[in-house]
């Protein structure tokens, strides 16, 4: 196939970001974009909900689509995959062979998950105890590891550099733990998180209650600890203190292991990206600071953010109302200050609803102390937030 095709506005990228911009841009009678979306996935997810499934709190057949069920009416599908930009030209190549021009470009396509990048992860993930939340495919490993542990070594990684929700690899460290001491192991259980990062949480007053909690349940944090090799063998896990270079060997019966992360390789080596690889945007206006028709949002741009859904629901008016004013040559006045949103779930029915911008202060939507442990939160994220996602986010409503 080398036909070219032309639509005014091109997503790359029907996720999340993708759906959500192109709802709002076509929703109601006065809306009459040509717009498309370039994706080649037939199935759309809501992956926040898999630490839940992870934790043996909900189905993970809950949290899966059709994407033609999502795609909004008035939006051409495109099934194919962007295999090159080529913002010069206005235009992207795909995987099938086709050149699709634009006038204006939004990029949506995620982030890129690098199982490959720890030796021995791969060949062990889903047997002897190593499980992940992050793919739909390897979530049932999680909770099959947990009602099947019976006491020792329970490890839980978190990377460097950007994943999916800064707070989930230790949510469902959390659960584990509440399981554990409903089985009765807990006992003759080390639980551990062996974290890259320097504390438990970036943001006061989150970070105090979650150091709280890790106390509370006697978790051993060892910080500035990269995973780097995994020993199926021997049930060895492998980390880099980064401070020290060392590497510290720490055998384990259950690893939750949070896979590294990072912009998708199309985008890092595309004219589009930064020096790390982001799709590089003005972080107020979203749009490219180098290609004036090209705009971005979500886990692929180099917004100094947390890459969230949460976020995503505020990005979405602020790209739209920039975009519109682009197209009719007007001033972008739309800012996007940079908030995000993590329910850090602390265990079965308790959550901390960590809310904040670019300056990492407090930027919460409840008139109560939401650094605080509560049921409420915990109903919010269980069972509000999915019907939010579904019928507000993606419906171009929220």
């Amino acid at each position: 196939m080398t036909d070219t095709i032309h639509h005014q506005i091109v997503f790359v990228g029907g996720g999340t970001a993708g759906i959500t911009v192109a709802a709002r841009l076509t929703r109601g009678w006065f809306r009459q974009h040509d717009v498309a979306v370039i994706e080649p996935s037939d199935k759309h997810y809501y992956q926040p909900l898999w630490t839940l499934v992870g934790g043996g709190l909900a189905r993970k057949e809950a949290t899966e689509r059709p994407e033609a069920s999502v795609i909004p009416r008035k939006v051409t599908w495109i099934r194919d995959a962007v295999a090159e930009f080529l913002p010069d030209q206005n235009a992207v190549r795909t995987r099938d062979g086709r050149t699709v021009t634009y006038d204006w470009l939004v990029v949506a396509a995620g982030l890129q998950i690098h199982w490959d990048k720890i030796p021995g992860l791969k060949e062990s993930l889903g047997h002897g105890g190593v499980c992940s939340n992050y793919s739909y495919e390897t979530v049932d490993s999680t909770w099959e590891a947990i009602r099947s542990f019976r006491g020792g070594n329970a490890v839980f990684t978190n990377p460097s550099g950007a994943v999916k929700c800064g707070g989930a690899p230790q949510k469902i460290m959390y659960l584990a733990d509440d399981w554990f001491r409903r089985a009765g192991v807990r006992g003759q259980s080390q639980v551990i998180f062996a974290s890259a990062l320097p504390s438990l949480f970036a943001i006061e007053p989150y970070r105090t209650t979650l150091e709280g909690v890790a106390a509370r349940r006697q978790i051993d944090c060892r910080f500035r600890h990269e995973l780097v090799e995994i020993r199926s063998e021997s049930k060895e896990a492998v980390f880099q203190q980064l401070d020290t270079g060392e590497r510290v060997t720490i055998p384990y019966d259950l690893l939750h292991v949070t896979p590294p992360m990072g912009p998708p390789a199309l985008i890092a080596s595309s004219p589009l990206a930064d020096a790390h690889g982001w799709v590089d945007v003005d972080k107020a206006t979203l749009r490219h600071v180098r290609f004036p028709n090209v705009f971005a949002l979500g886990d692929c741009s180099s917004l100094p953010t947390s890459k969230t859904g949460a976020a995503i629901r505020k990005q979405a008016p602020v790209l739209v109302q920039n975009l519109l004013a682009a197209i009719h040559n007007q001033p972008l006045t739309a800012v996007y200050d940079g908030y995000t949103s993590c329910p850090v779930v602390t265990g079965i029915g308790r959550l901390v609803l960590a809310e904040f911008d670019y300056q990492k202060q407090p930027h919460e939507t409840f008139p109560f102390d939401q650094s605080r442990e509560r049921w409420s939160m915990w109903l919010l994220k269980r069972y509000l937030l999915p019907i939010l996602y579904w019928h507000g986010m993606l419906k171009g409503r929220a």
